[in-house]
């Protein structure tokens, strides 16, 4: 303990100055992360850190899928579900295949199932790493949306992948009818299991008297109850966290006031920054024990970095391979939706983008390290440490080659032309929904004048406010009646944007960067009274 408290907090201030460093050199902090690790992974005298298999799953993956399925959009993962469903099950099934099969052939001693355990570990996308990247570059909305519904959903398909695989190398039998039946309980029972238990969250939030402290407090057990509560069920604990996030997420205005909104997105966005840091970091930490296990198991290290670079461009050429027949089949049988825009030749260079953005990282360790140390009977897993080092290769090579050339390649080429369009015509999209909030605000104020008594001098000051300044600046409400008028306009301005997010052509994170600045304004209102 005096030694490892120590080092576990100088962990994460590095985690800080290395995100500090990433922002400067305009690099994704995940690569500088798993470098660090690397290095500090050989530093002698430094303590092991080591987490149990069967905890890695439980301590790390709840509130990362939380956290992404609070901040996608709900809006657009509808839109594209066509694609992200091919890319989140078909593409990850294909990817675990190509690898199971090319391992089996070339590395001796390899099954077919332990092929398609590390397909399993290695075929699903890093969602942190991929949006780290994307700050540094212009993507459309579309690409961006196809991204992350595809991360919050590929991590369920190919943990399952790793599951069904687990128990093929255990019991050396794969029965397909009951896989079958496991698989459907383990998608729809997931699903169910996490929105009832979002319902019933909801339920306490609204029912009881909680404040901003205890509302905080809930959210951040509410991933680890839906993950254990699924997976005691056997079903996909991974599924039930995305679908209660998901459902908790459409109803924040609904159970969380804005003192609770405003304070939870620091406290979520610190806690996740932290969990993503120290899984990075140990990314490269336990690169020295890897080495060791597979020299002891007869392996020279030229020869695992070869399987690893092999299952690496495996990876790589699956992913692109699935985009490209994603792009044919779309426009055989979906041509309305097809990519457009820009020359032929930019439009058929687009699937390579999206085959590109495979960086490996948070859900492919946790995968590779939940693997047991032996079999039920006693004896060692199999090639266990290789298949940690094959993961740790293609984790290490897809953020750095891939990490580094992604930007580049998206500038350079500027495939953002040929994406669907996503921008207003005339306007900007955030000038059009400001100017539909301000226009709906004055009509609230004009009808609350018409019904006011005589002399209301607040809700005259209220509405010259913002027919003069346009809703610059702020207002000062004196006196309780135009206070709770004050508050009221907020609360109809929300409901507003809610129904303004209705459009389809209007992107919802600028809806929630302006359901965010009014949850700001009510809160410096809250504190000066």
């Amino acid at each position: 303990m005096h030694t490892i408290l120590p080092f576990l907090l100088a962990m994460v201030a590095a985690i800080v100055l290395l995100e500090l460093l990433a922002g400067k050199l305009r690099v994704a902090y995940p690569i500088l992360l798993v470098l660090a690790g690397l290095v500090l992974g050989f530093v002698p005298g430094l303590p092991r850190v080591q987490v149990d298999p069967e905890l890695i799953f439980f301590l790390f993956l709840p509130p990362l899928l939380f956290e992404a399925a609070w901040s996608i959009s709900y809006k657009e993962l509808k839109r594209w579900w066509r694609i992200v469903g091919s890319f989140a099950f078909l593409v990850v099934f294909f990817t675990a295949l190509s690898v199971a099969v090319v391992s089996n052939a070339l590395i001796p001693g390899f099954t077919i199932a332990l092929g398609f355990l590390l397909g399993g570990i290695v075929s699903p996308p890093d969602a942190v790493s991929t949006g780290a990247i994307m700050k540094f570059v212009q993507v459309p909305r579309s690409i961006k949306a196809i991204l992350e519904g595809e991360s919050l959903l590929n991590d369920a398909s190919s943990l399952i992948i790793f599951r069904f695989a687990l128990v093929a190398v255990g019991t050396g039998q794969f029965i397909w009818q009951g896989a079958a039946l496991d698989f459907l309980w383990m998608v729809a029972g997931g699903a169910g299991i996490g929105v009832l238990l979002g319902w019933l969250f909801v339920l306490l939030h609204k029912r009881l008297p909680m404040d901003a402290p205890s509302n905080i407090a809930m959210t951040l057990i509410e991933p680890y109850f839906m993950y254990w509560a699924a997976e005691e069920l056997h079903a996909s604990g991974v599924l039930a966290v995305v679908a209660g996030g998901l459902f908790l997420s459409n109803r924040r205005l609904l159970f969380l006031n804005s003192t609770s909104r405003v304070r939870g997105y620091s406290v979520w966005e610190s806690f996740v920054f932290i969990l993503n840091g120290i899984v990075f970091l140990l990314i490269g930490l336990q690169l020295p024990e890897i080495v060791e296990g597979i020299r002891a198991n007869g392996i020279s290290l030229g020869t695992a970095i070869g399987y690893g670079v092999l299952v690496t461009a495996v990876l790589i050429a699956a992913r692109i391979i699935s985009s490209y027949a994603a792009l044919v089949a779309t426009l055989v049988f979906r041509p309305s939706v097809a990519p457009r825009g820009g020359s032929s030749a930019r439009r058929w260079l687009l699937p390579l983008l999206l085959g590109w953005t495979g960086m490996r990282g948070v859900v492919s360790l946790a995968a590779a390290l939940a693997i047991p140390v032996t079999l039920a009977d006693g004896t060692a897993f199999p090639h266990r440490s290789l298949i940690l080092f094959i993961t740790f290769v293609a984790i290490l090579l897809t953020l750095v080659v891939q990490g580094l050339t992604l930007p580049v390649f998206i500038r350079r080429s500027k495939l953002w032309n040929t994406a669907v369009p996503d921008a207003d015509p005339g306007e900007s999209m955030q000038v059009r929904v400001r100017r539909g909030l301000h226009a709906h605000t004055l009509g609230f104020l004009k009808e609350a004048e018409a019904q006011a008594l005589p002399g209301h001098e607040g809700l005259r000051l209220l509405i010259a406010h913002w027919e003069n300044k346009a809703a610059a600046g702020s207002f000062e409400p004196k006196g309780a009646h135009t206070r709770q008028l004050v508050f009221d306009l907020l609360e109809h301005q929300r409901q507003h944007l809610v129904e303004a997010n209705r459009d389809p052509d209007i992107d919802e994170e600028v809806i929630r960067h302006e359901l965010y600045l009014i949850d700001l304004e009510e809160e410096r209102l809250r504190m000066k009274l």
